[in-house]
């Protein structure tokens, strides 16, 4: 393997194209091929089905404008742990660096996971095997990343190209093949909100579930610092990455509700490939298979690639171990990705349920980032008013004030949602500042 050199700048070789890449191939992962099953059964209805979705995708659209201000002001790799440590200091960010960094090694190691389990439904030797699959295919996007961000970003690139191609090729296949469902099939007699006779429950949890979907329409943010030119690109990235996550979330959900009785989606834990499967017959699901595994395998690449910038973020501010700020000839920071990669496969090892449990954990954390974000925004605008601001975000103070609402009921819905996971979070939020206090005495 090639040696770090005592070189500590990330390469500036990023652009336009990458950013639109990396913010859908961080954001579509699975969640649109098996959320609409569980949130139909909670609403029962398409238009309010499609009210929520598109609520959401608001509410991912104005978070995008917001992040713009910040990522172009603070043109640092790290995206959320870069902007609290810079508007609220050291401890704040280490907070926000470390929960984000970590509960993305968890979601990375569930997601090769999850695919080694789709690789066996597709060849049943390998069953049984999964963690070492799941292992062996972390080994080999190491050894990608660890030639360089050149060839990681291109091997993006061509995974999100696919990615959008595949779900732009589901819905046209579901309009030209399917068959409209009749009225009568088109609502759910049975949905919680008929069960309970309340709106709240069930729109609470079709609203969390859509808005985990949308987690990463910032995942551009996180390479400000390697953009040729993050003012002018990074506006163009963000708003033309999440506009076609909005229109590919929208128009998979049309085509599904299109063909899919109510009742049957309602039932239907991979909506995506039962559609298929009505339409081409029992065999066509491995097709929906393997477009699974793409999708992960781009969100998987995505997340090696911006988790490592975290640490090395933290590292250059005395935040984590001092040679976490060494990069290598191909630009990528040489001892933050080998130990992301290293925590993910020891995750792996312990179990699907291991890295699970922790992702539910960390949820509490992706919420908290977006709440942090935008309180950052306006805490910057105060602390640092002079700061050059290429991109300033509309109807400034009002957006982000609401943004940072909306973040907050997320994040009491999120504690409430899960009780058991969001002690642990609290138990980990008392236990930070000693470990914070540990780090800045070592690195002293």
């Amino acid at each position: 393997m090639q040696q770090p050199s005592p070189k500590k700048e990330l390469l500036k070789i990023l652009g336009v194209g990458f950013g639109i890449a990396v913010t859908i191939g961080g954001t579509i992962g699975t969640g649109i091929l098996r959320k609409p099953g569980p949130i139909a059964a909670q609403l029962g209805e398409p238009w309010l089905i499609m009210t929520v979705w598109i609520a959401v995708s608001i509410y991912a659209f104005l978070g995008t404008l917001c992040t713009i201000e910040l990522g172009t002001s603070v043109p640092k790799a790290g995206a959320w742990y870069v902007y609290a440590q810079r508007a609220f200091g050291n401890y704040a960010g280490f907070v926000v660096g470390i929960n984000s960094w970590l509960g993305t090694c968890a979601a990375l190691g569930f997601g090769v996971y999850t695919m080694s389990e789709y690789m066996a439904l597709l060849i049943p030797s390998l069953l049984g095997y999964e963690a070492y699959i799941a292992a062996s295919i972390l080994l080999v996007l190491t050894g990608i990343h660890w030639i360089g961000l050149a060839l990681a970003s291109n091997f993006q690139n061509v995974m999100s190209f696919l990615k959008a191609v595949g779900l732009f090729t589901f819905v046209a296949v579901c309009f030209i093949y399917g068959k409209e469902i009749s009225p009568a099939d088109a609502s759910l007699t049975t949905s919680k909100i008929i069960q309970t006779g309340s709106f709240i429950g069930p729109l609470i949890f079709s609203l969390q579930a859509i808005f985990y979907t949308y987690d990463g329409w910032h995942t551009a943010a996180y390479f400000t610092e390697e953009d040729k030119d993050p003012s002018k690109n990074l506006p163009k990235s963000m708003i033309g990455g999440v506009l076609l996550i909005i229109v590919i979330y929208l128009l998979c959900n049309m085509a599904i509700l299109y063909i899919l009785p109510m009742n049957e989606l309602a039932n239907s834990k991979l909506a995506a490939a039962d559609a298929i499967r009505l339409i081409f017959g029992e065999g066509s699901g491995k097709i929906v298979t393997i477009f699974l595994m793409v999708s992960i395998l781009g969100i998987v690449n995505a997340q090696m690639l911006f988790n490592p910038r975290v640490l090395y973020s933290m590292s250059r501010d005395g935040l984590f171990i001092n040679a976490g700020t060494y990069v290598n000839k191909g630009g990528t920071p040489a001892l933050a990705m080998p130990i992301t990669a290293t925590v993910a496969i020891l995750l792996i090892l312990a179990g699907k349920e291991a890295c699970e449990k922790l992702s539910d954990i960390a949820t509490f954390f992706f919420v908290l980032g977006y709440t942090s974000g935008f309180a950052s925004l306006l805490a910057l605008r105060k602390k640092e008013p002079l700061l050059p601001r290429p991109w300033k975000v509309p109807a400034y103070p009002v957006l982000p004030i609401l943004m940072l609402i909306i973040s907050l009921a997320f994040l009491v819905s999120a504690i409430f949602q899960d009780i058991s996971s969001s002690w642990y979070a609290l138990l980990f939020l008392v236990i930070s500042y000693p470990i914070f206090l540990v780090v800045q005495r070592l690195n002293r």
